[in-house]
């Protein structure tokens, strides 16, 4: 009965309060004078007590207690009269607050059951997707305990080790991937481990493969986990084991044929030398020198072996993508160095004729060798510039080292006095020039056109063929010698490039 008072807005409670109150007024005024009805005003109090602050609910409590002393059958005197008022005041507010605080926590309970409900359906949510990721992701994911008991795998994880759907959960994963054997557990209060390693892997048929491991280490009430993710690499391992051989055999024959355009100037002015010798009478019947020109003659046919590549064609290349690619890459150990280092890329270059490994690598070889080239120097700094000039795409490499003492001499084998084989610029130069580029040195600028200012150092400069619109994406492929400047058959792997 009492819900059909409290129901309704603020304004209805107390128009309904109010009314009760009149007619407990009114009623008690009317009856016997040995009979009080003030108890009742406790049922307004209820009411009020629901929809107003604590002030307001003590004011109506006042009014509750005048209107209980007036109406009753008592005679007031201070004496009983105000430890009587004082009584049935703190009855009717202590009613009054007592609701108030029932209603207010009633709301905070509402309330907060609110947020529970939501945050549970939020977190139902983010687990169904969580779920839907791990159970969609290529990659193989899984959980383990302390004891390395698989809890958790997608179905990415079971198809790795070769196992049955839903058969990986109460493994151990240590016979899958037996490193993690040395994963340490975390401590009771100390961070968890966070890694990637690389480590062997084995399947459930016992193939053996190559993973890439990212995982962690972390702490929960039933005790320690680990989170792992795991990507089979083995068909990398493979490509780049075969890309190193195929690297390994194109760069031999541009080394051989070097050798072999040497040994041919050696032999011809050896043969000048020995036709010389055969006019001299005394050496007609020497079986010895007659030996020594057979000899001559097998290493001139030797010599003049052509090692001839497998004819690939060259492809479009985004040259300043290629330029961002080579920042990424030598910027680090450039900042290490001290070595400032300056881009300057011509907006809208169209793209290239290249193999783009081998331009990579060529590009790598200069930029080695003018960090070599100021590691003694006190100004060091290397400047990277791309330009449309006319038919070409030029790109300098510029530096503030030492500079070139014999700039003759820069592109030709097994130079004397290089760091290494000698062969860096001779074979950058032969691989531009196997895709229609060249190679370059570009003598001594003016101090004011050198970077920082004044230094000698040196420069370098890679022309390319730019790609023209509506053009065929391949051209035809040429077979020269290596050390010559005619267009060679273009591959599409890159060629090691062995700096200087």
């Amino acid at each position: 009965m009492l819900s059909l008072f409290l129901r309704g807005g603020t304004k209805v409670v107390l128009a309904k309060a109010g009314l009760l109150i009149a007619v407990i007024a009114v009623a008690d005024w009317r009856a016997d004078k040995d009979v009080t009805l003030g108890f009742l005003y406790l049922f307004p109090m209820l009411m009020v007590g629901s929809v107003l602050k604590r002030w307001q609910i003590a004011i109506v409590a006042a009014l509750c207690t005048l209107l209980a002393e007036v109406f009753d059958s008592f005679e007031w005197r201070p004496a009983s009269g105000i430890p009587r008022d004082i009584l049935i005041f703190a009855a009717f507010l202590g009613m009054g607050l007592f609701v108030y605080e029932v209603v207010r926590s009633r709301q905070s309970a509402l309330h907060h059951l609110q947020e529970i409900e939501a945050e549970s359906e939020a977190r139902r949510a983010a687990e169904e997707q969580l779920k839907v990721l791990v159970d969609s992701s290529p990659v193989a994911i899984f959980t383990a305990d302390s004891f390395g008991t698989v809890l958790q795998g997608n179905d990415a994880a079971h198809r790795l080790f070769a196992l049955p759907p839903g058969s990986l959960p109460g493994r151990s994963i240590r016979q899958f991937l037996p490193s993690l054997v040395n994963v340490p557990a975390p401590e009771q209060n100390g961070p968890g481990l966070r890694t990637v390693m690389q480590c062997r892997g084995c399947r459930q048929d016992g193939e053996a493969f190559l993973a890439d491991l990212w995982f962690s280490t972390y702490r929960t009430s039933r005790g320690p986990r680990l989170a792992a993710m795991v990507v089979d690499t083995s068909e990398d391992l493979r490509n780049r084991e075969e890309f190193s051989l195929h690297q390994l055999l194109s760069a031999s024959r541009i080394l051989v044929g070097a050798v072999s355009h040497e040994v041919r100037n050696v032999c011809g002015a050896i043969a000048v030398v020995h036709e010389s010798l055969a006019r001299n009478s005394a050496l007609a019947n020497n079986k010895d020198f007659e030996a020594l020109g057979t000899l001559i003659q097998a290493l001139e046919k030797i010599a003049a072996l052509e090692l001839r590549q497998t004819a690939y064609q060259a492809v479009r290349v985004d040259l300043p993508a290629l330029l961002e690619e080579l920042r990424i890459v030598i910027e680090p150990a450039a900042r290490e160095e001290k070595i400032d280092v300056a881009w300057d890329v011509e907006p809208g270059l169209p793209a290239v004729w290249a193999d783009r490994q081998s331009l990579m690598q060529v590009f790598l070889n200069l930029t080695k060798n003018s960090q070599r080239a100021m590691s003694d120097q006190p100004a060091r700094a290397l400047r990277v510039t791309a330009r449309a000039e006319g038919q070409r795409i030029v790109v300098r490499v510029q530096d503030t080292g030492g500079g070139v003492s014999h700039p003759e001499r820069l592109f030709r084998p097994f130079q004397p006095g290089a760091q290494a084989t000698g062969l860096g610029l001779y074979l950058s130069r032969a691989l531009m020039r196997s895709f229609r580029g060249d190679l370059h040195y570009e003598p001594e600028q003016p101090a004011h056109a050198q970077p920082n200012g004044g230094h000698r150092g040196a420069t370098f400069v890679v022309e390319l063929s730019p790609v023209i619109a509506g053009g065929k994406e391949t051209y035809g492929t040429g077979n020269p010698d290596p050390a010559g400047g005619r267009s060679q058959p273009v591959p599409r792997q890159p060629q090691p490039v062995i700096a200087d």
